[in-house]
């Protein structure tokens, strides 16, 4: 389907969003298992938690413009998941696959924040006031968590940066 209207467009980011979240939502607990860095685990576990409850807006903000809560295919979740599947498959010393998680992980990240800043951008335009502000809290909590993973990667970059090499 294509859009014709701003209205058709949000709705389309709506779905690819909601369906990249819900990707997300199966591969955080992969993610997890992998870490070694218990801060890291912790950090994937707690956006599990988000995850759901950003899933459970998007839901809110279907309800509001009247359509079903929808996924469409995600192809660039997918990529970023499968970026990080290939981190947990790699045999490397455990800072260097924690290095890479979160290397993963803020891939991920940022392709959220894009994807809930433009919808917000795309609401506050529409004059949808109430999934504007559902929007704004997910995407405050994106980019609460790429900064905790900015935060963690500091120590965890420095410790991989020490691993000897092979």
């Amino acid at each position: 389907m294509s859009a014709t209207n701003l209205e058709e467009l949000f709705v389309l980011h709506l779905r690819d969003t909601l369906d990249a979240e819900r990707q997300l939502m199966k591969a955080l607990p992969r993610m997890a298992k992998a870490a070694s860095n218990e801060d890291l685990k912790a950090g994937f576990e707690q956006h599990l938690a988000e995850t759901e409850e950003q899933i459970g807006r998007l839901e809110q903000i279907f309800e509001l413009v009247g359509k079903p809560a929808r996924g469409k295919h995600c192809a660039g979740m997918e990529g970023l998941i499968e970026e990080g599947k290939e981190a947990i498959e790699e045999d490397s010393p455990e800072a260097v696959t924690d290095a890479n998680l979160i290397a993963a992980a803020q891939k991920a990240e940022h392709y959220e924040i894009a994807a809930y800043g433009t919808m917000a951008t795309y609401a506050k335009m529409l004059g949808m006031d109430d999934a504007l502000n559902l929007l704004k809290q997910t995407l405050a909590e994106e980019k609460a968590t790429d900064e905790k993973l900015s935060e963690l990667a500091a120590s965890i970059n420095f410790e991989a940066q020490h691993e000897e090499a092979v």
